[in-house]
Formats: structure tokens, C-alpha cells, sequence
């Protein structure tokens, strides 16, 4: 065919580059948007540190005002809603304007971003963001689910593996035995235990030697058997553990020497070897960095009402230098100038500093005045909360209040929870009605706080009075609470 011009038109979403900072700067933590000002201070010659900025005052309502300007001073004006929403709204919408009149009027460039509709998520699951949860570690019992998956197995050996994960606690150990877990495992024909211990042998496979054992020589043999075989003391060393760990823990080496029939030297190095073990493989997966919060939002109590604020530690206080700005505005650059580009920037970053405040506030405060029962009588009391009930009350898109509150930490009366906290997880009742995970864990730690020390109560127990409470709550998603609740389980906590 001969080559043929042609003309087409269509639409696409362009994401201006004031647009990319203000959802940039809104999914980031505190301390990252501090490290961000720092550096646009560092870097920018028209912003400056304003030392004299004075703390703003509450507002009759409790509100604390922003106080970051793009004018150069000190501004005790906050955001109207409508302008709190209109830098966000045009990024995960793909009906509305990308660009403003001002941001044209300006001669911004527009940039070709590819975008899609935020799909609307369960609060737990949160939306799909790629600032979220940015620093977040898969458990222990995540981990194994997963490798779980890269294996053929059909429907029942794959819940049979699935209730060992789920009964394992936070050390790595499985604690419960067999005989129970196959009772309280559903399944027609019934689960024996010789299928729950084939089971039990894939998990003890599935990742660090040592998960999913019994007791304490099961876990240190299960960590020898993976070593090689020409490792130095090794089959002493198993013979140590499976035998002799309590005169081993006593030093008791003559004695110990005298049983293996082996030489000082042989039980020394066999000694070192079981030293080298990990006694508790299980908290591998449960360490992080340390990382440091400081709290976005404060909430206290004003006249009888809940009320967030922006924490003032968190605040910016930069602003525009004058001298700069006007010297800038009596030269001849023009307003292609890299210095005129500085310029631009520099405004763009206090007005979205000063736009992010605003729509964090804003979420803040709509999550507290929704769960105001959990400041008021604690975790109980915690509501089912989803990310499109706070979209669709503040008028913002999903994918806002997912940036909005990742990475988002408030300090109450009752401590200090990141906002995730507060859009726990629906679960039935036998009435139809809803309650929260929240609630159903403080509840099993209420039980377990008055239960009979000679006689805890077990996670089939503990399911079955939840149900009286008409609560709807599988044993293993019990076990999985209690877990979470760093309690141990019944034959840990029986006494006397």
C-alpha cells in the first residue's frame, strides 16, 4: 500500500507536574515530607526557613489553621473544601480536567501519565497505591501461605496445610496437638491425623528449617538435617539435642562425654554448632528497622467533641524569600528562565504543602468523628470501616483517602495507631448484623483475661462462645486473633 497520512483525535488524562508533586507529597509520612523540605530548602534559592513563624492557634472548632504561605508570609488561611479536592480529584478520575485555568494561564506543561480508575477495595486490603504501606513486612504466616501455593496439591491437603500455618505461633512452633487440630478441622470425610502429619512435613519444608515444629530438639534437628552432611559435629550434635538438651543447658560435659562415648573435642565442636541454631526461627520474619512515628494528627477532646488537628511539629515553615523574589521581579529573566522555573517550583511546593495538611486533616477528622465510640470506650467499640465510606463523605476519590492515610500516624488519649487502625475488617453475626475484627479481638483478650488459669480456654472454645455472642468466627481465625494479640495458646497458659 502507498503511505497515507491520517488524522485521529481522542482524549487522554495528562497529569501536570504541580498535579505529580501535590499526590507525591500527600502519600508521603512525616518524616519523609520533612526530608523533601529540607532538601527544597537546601536546594531551591527562593525558599527560606522561617524562623519566626509562630505556632498557630486553635480555631473556635479546634482546628489549627495551616501556616505554610506561597506569598512569602505567614498565611492563617486554610483550604476551602473545594480547593482541597481539586489538585487530587483530577488524577484517579478520568472524567475530570487534569489541568487547571491557573496552571494554564501559567504555561505549565502537561505530561502524557497513564492512568486508571482506583478500583474501590475493602478497607483492609486498601487501595492499590503505590506509596502504601511502602515499608510493610509479610508475617510469618503470609510467607508460608505463599510458598504454599507454588505447590500441586488438590483441594484437602491444601487445607490441611493451610490449618497447620494458621495454628503455628509466633516462634514458628506448632503448639497445639494433632489430635485437636483434626477435631476442630471441618471436613467431610473427617481430616485424621496422619493427613494433618504429612501436612505438618510439607510445612516443616516449606521455608527456614526448624517452622513447624513440636518442641525444641524437633526444631534444632529439623535445622541439622538441613546442614550438610560433612559438617563438622553435626551427627553428635543431633545426638545432643534429641537426648541430652537438658545436661546440655546444665554443662554437664563430662557426663555428656561420657553417654556419646566421644572426645572433648568432638562435644566441643558439637556444642558450638547447637549454639549456632536459632531456638525460635520464627521471629526471623517478625524483624524490621526500626522505624521512628511521629504522629501527623493529634486528637483531643474540645468541648465534649473529638477533634483532630495537624500536629505542629510536623507543620512546614518555609516560605518565599522577598528580597529574592523581588530582585527576580525587577531583572529582565523571562519566564522561561531556569531561575523563573525555581521560582515556580517553589510556589508549588508550599501551596501543595499547605493542600496535603488540609486533605490529611480533613480524613483525620472524618475518621474520628465516624469512630468516636473507640475514644470513647476503647478497642470494643471499633466500627467496620471501608476506604469509600470516607470517599464518598469528604467528596474526594478513593485513591485520595488511600494516600491520605498511609503512612499516617494520630496521637490519641489511648495512644498512638496509624489510620489503618481505624478501618478494621467486616464480620457477621448470626442477626445480620456487622461488628469489626477490632472488636471481635478485644473481645477474645477479654475472655482469656477472665478464663481459669487451671483450665484456659482453647480456641475452639473461644469460637464457640463467640458464637452465643453471635459472632460468626472460625477457629483458625481465632487462633490467628490471639496470635496477633501476642497471647500464647491454652496449654501455654495453664497453670498450676
Amino acid at each position: 500500500m502507498p503511505p497515507t497520512l491520517e488524522l485521529r483525535s481522542k482524549q487522554h488524562v495528562a497529569l501536570t507536574p504541580r498535579l505529580q508533586q501535590s499526590v507525591r507529597l500527600l502519600q508521603l509520612s512525616s518524616l519523609e515530607f520533612q526530608h523533601e523540605l529540607r532538601q527544597a530548602l537546601d536546594n531551591n534559592p527562593f525558599l527560606e526557613y522561617d524562623e519566626t513563624q509562630p505556632d498557630a492557634e486553635l480555631a473556635p472548632d479546634g482546628t489549627r489553621p495551616i501556616s505554610a504561605s506561597a506569598d512569602g508570609g505567614a498565611s492563617n488561611e486554610t483550604l476551602a473544601p473545594a480547593e482541597a479536592t481539586d489538585s487530587f480529584e483530577g488524577v484517579a478520575t478520568s472524567d475530570a480536567p487534569a489541568t487547571t485555568a491557573n496552571d494554564e494561564q501559567s504555561g505549565e506543561l502537561s505530561q502524557d501519565w497513564s492512568l486508571r480508575p482506583a478500583s474501590r477495595h475493602n478497607g483492609d486490603s486498601g487501595d492499590v497505591d503505590p506509596g502504601a504501606w511502602a515499608h510493610a513486612q509479610l508475617s510469618m504466616h503470609e510467607h508460608l501461605h505463599n510458598l504454599l501455593h507454588l505447590y500441586p496439591l488438590n483441594e484437602r491437603d491444601h487445607a490441611a496445610a493451610q490449618v497447620v500455618i494458621e495454628a503455628l505461633d509466633d516462634d514458628g512452633y506448632l503448639r497445639e496437638p494433632l489430635d485437636e487440630l483434626a477435631a476442630s478441622f471441618e471436613a467431610d470425610p473427617p481430616v485424621t491425623e496422619d493427613e494433618l502429619r504429612v501436612a505438618l512435613r510439607l510445612v516443616q519444608t516449606l521455608d527456614r528449617p526448624g517452622v513447624g515444629a513440636r518442641s525444641l530438639a524437633e526444631c534444632l534437628s529439623l535445622q541439622l538435617d538441613a546442614l550438610p552432611t560433612d559438617t563438622p559435629g553435626r551427627t553428635v550434635a543431633r545426638e545432643l539435642v534429641e537426648h541430652h538438651l537438658e545436661r546440655l543447658a546444665r554443662r554437664e560435659h563430662a557426663e555428656l562425654q561420657k553417654q556419646l562415648g566421644c572426645s572433648a573435642e568432638a562435644l566441643r565442636t558439637a556444642c558450638a554448632l547447637v549454639r549456632r541454631l536459632d531456638p525460635k526461627p520464627g521471629e526471623h520474619y517478625a524483624r524490621s528497622d526500626d522505624n521512628y512515628v511521629i504522629p501527623d494528627v493529634l486528637v483531643r477532646k474540645v468541648q465534649n467533641r473529638w477533634v483532630a488537628t495537624i500536629n505542629p511539629a510536623v507543620l512546614p515553615r518555609a516560605r518565599i524569600h522577598r528580597v529574592y523574589a523581588e530582585l527576580f521581579a525587577q531583572s529582565s529573566g523571562g519566564s522561561g528562565s531556569p531561575l523563573a522555573q525555581q521560582l515556580q517550583e517553589a510556589r508549588w511546593l508550599l501551596r501543595n504543602a499547605e493542600q496535603r495538611f488540609t486533605t490529611i486533616q480533613r480524613v483525620a477528622q472524618c475518621i474520628v468523628s465516624y469512630q468516636k465510640a473507640f475514644f470513647d470506650y476503647g478497642e470494643i467499640a471499633l466500627k467496620p470501616l471501608v476506604l469509600s465510606k470516607l470517599a464518598d463523605e469528604l467528596g474526594l476519590h478513593e485513591s485520595t483517602v488511600s494516600r491520605a492515610s498511609s503512612n499516617k500516624y494520630m496521637a490519641t488519649p489511648r495512644g498512638i495507631f496509624e489510620f489503618r487502625h481505624f478501618f478494621p475488617r467486616e464480620l457477621a453475626t448470626e442477626t445480620g448484623g456487622r461488628c469489626s475484627a477490632a472488636a471481635v479481638r478485644a473481645l477474645i483478650k477479654e475472655m482469656i483475661e477472665q478464663e481459669d488459669p487451671r483450665n484456659p480456654l482453647s480456641d475452639v472454645t473461644l469460637a464457640k462462645m463467640l458464637t452465643h455472642e453471635g459472632m460468626i468466627v472460625a477457629r483458625r481465625t481465632v487462633a490467628k486473633y490471639r496470635n496477633l494479640l501476642k497471647l500464647p495458646p491454652a496449654q501455654l497458659r495453664r497453670q498450676g
